[in-house]
């Protein structure tokens, strides 16, 4: 795959507006990124902007709004008028835009992943995976005829049948994280809208590039005006879409704290909310597992993205003779190369931020200051040419014990921390202990010690000899306990659930009232 990359230099990247930035970029001297509103890319009028700084260089390259009161109203308002039309589409009508979308995005594959690069700092080689894992989620869209499929019981009763009908609710939200600028916007908008919903889409302040460049290709694709709208801001917006009493219900990945906040305050406000929140995911190896596959997959699942994925695998908990593997795990780590996400052959790329940068910096700092061993410090990297990007190359923590910071906390970093227990027993019960439970992944080859864990294990989504558990679209992002709100997951059938109501009808034709008048052959005669 990665002979496949398209390299870019970063006056490459910045030029990318020529393709279909044109339309969601102004074009004065200091770039502004647009809003969509009613099918069209609109420049705000707020006086309130946020710079969106390149991770790998911090050069600022667009500024962001805050979309102002009215600007917010105007996309509810285009999303709650074309909601009558669009929701009364036929299905297959919906179907076939959705087959035309799915096929824009594998073209412009590269493009979005260019995007996603500059603006949050991923590898290209990851960020096509970032495309590519919503893309998915399109495609299984495109089965729509079978999935939002009702149900009957005909003869319930002596002339009385009852059937059931899955229609849209109305004007939805998403609202998404700066880490995956494809996929969970991906996770959201098409499963609305194939469903029959309208969406009003907030993508994250730091890099909305990738959504704006999905909006332009919904264009393309044939979705009427005002199915999909997107609207920039941070606090304010979230505030609005969460009181406006227009939508319906609300989607969310990002943080514990707004995700709880976001639940909380929608659900007052009586909309759906589903919200994907923070974790803590832990690997655990088994003396029996296959060292080779088991240190390759731990290190890619640790530090890929500089470890910033929800489901990244922060935690590896070594049971019995296999902590003896952890020397050749930190030699493993120390070969990964840490540069601009850009350049060839780049293992993990920047942190989105300088604060975020520092506070992953400061949670090392912690473990050290607590007594944890500092086998491998990522802290002082250079990459020659992006002295000022937010780099944090690969940091492993050993013997962390369960009430330090550094495990309390979700790090969302390049930083693996590691723990020894003695027997798989002591493994679930560390694990079911903390208050997450987005995924986990055990390494072994014995197929009882892997039952026993998948059976016994309290996180929502769980890996044999599988770093990182996220299913297939035709199944759902199942996280639970202290990483998901609400009541329905994302995507796949219980997505489709999330994104409509069910009518119920039960109805009575007696027999009796059937017509028996016999059909006339004979030359009709005027009386």
């Amino acid at each position: 795959m990665a002979g496949m990359v398209r390299v870019l230099h970063p006056r490459q990247c910045l030029r990318l507006s020529t393709w279909l930035g044109v339309r969601f970029y102004s074009n004065s001297s200091a770039p502004t990124t647009k809003l969509f509103i009613d099918g069209q890319f609109v420049e705000s009028k707020t006086k309130e902007w946020i710079d969106l700084h390149n991770p790998a260089t911090n050069e600022v390259i667009t500024r962001v709004p805050k979309s102002t009161p009215n600007e917010m109203e105007a996309a509810v308002s285009s999303a709650k008028e074309a909601f009558t039309d669009w929701s009364n589409t036929t299905i297959l009508s919906r179907q076939q835009i959705m087959f035309k979308y799915q096929d824009l995005i594998k073209k412009h594959l590269k493009d979005l992943a260019a995007s996603i690069t500059k603006e949050q700092g991923k590898t290209l080689v990851d960020a096509e995976g970032d495309v590519m894992r919503g893309l998915q989620v399109v495609e299984h869209c495109c089965s729509i005829t079978s999935l939002q499929l009702g149900e009957t019981l005909p003869g319930i009763a002596k002339d009385m049948d009852t059937m059931t009908y899955r229609l849209p609710l109305g004007v939805t939200a998403g609202i998404t994280p700066f880490n995956f600028p494809a996929m969970i916007p991906l996770w959201m908008f098409p499963m609305s809208l194939v469903c029959g919903n309208t969406m009003v889409m907030k993508p994250s302040e730091r890099d909305p590039g990738a959504c704006m460049m999905l909006m332009e290709l919904a264009n393309e694709a044939g979705f009427p005006k005002g199915t999909v709208n997107v609207i920039h801001g941070q606090h304010e917006a979230v505030n609005f879409i969460c009181d406006h009493p227009a939508i319906r219900a609300i989607s969310f990945v990002g943080s514990d704290t707004a995700g709880k906040y976001i639940y909380e305050r929608g659900s007052i406000n009586g909309k759906r909310v589903q919200a994907n929140m923070g974790a803590k995911n832990h690997g655990v190896i088994m003396p029996d597992a296959n060292k080779e596959h088991s240190l390759n997959q731990l290190v890619g699942a640790a530090f890929g993205a500089a470890g910033q994925r929800c489901m990244a695998l922060s935690t590896a908990i070594f049971v019995g003779e296999s902590k003896k593997w952890i020397p050749e795990l930190v030699e493993r780590a120390k070969k990964l190369k840490v540069n601009a996400g850009h350049e060839p052959n780049a293992d993990l790329g920047p942190l989105i931020s300088p604060q975020a940068k520092q506070r992953v910096c400061d949670l090392i700092q912690s473990g050290v200051s607590e007594g944890a061993d500092l086998v491998l410090d990522g802290r002082g990297v250079k990459v020659p040419g992006y002295e000022k990007g937010n780099f944090v190359g690969p940091t492993v923590l050993h013997n962390v014990k369960p009430n330090m910071k550094c495990y309390t906390e979700e790090i969302f970093g390049p930083v693996l921390v590691s723990m020894e227990v003695d027997t798989i027993d002591e493994a679930i019960d560390l694990i079911n202990s903390n208050p997450y439970g987005n995924g986990t992944a055990i390494f072994t080859t014995n197929g009882a010690t892997a039952r026993k864990y998948t059976q016994q294990i309290d996180v929502g989504q769980v890996g044999v000899n599988v770093p990182i558990p996220v299913p297939l679209p035709m199944f759902s992002f199942t996280g639970s306990r202290g990483s998901f709100r609400g009541d329905t997951n994302f995507y796949g059938k219980q997505g489709v659930q999330f994104y409509t109501q069910v009518k119920t009808v039960t109805q009575m034709w007696r027999e009796d009232d059937v017509t028996h008048t016999k059909a006339a052959t004979a030359m009709p005669v005027m009386r």
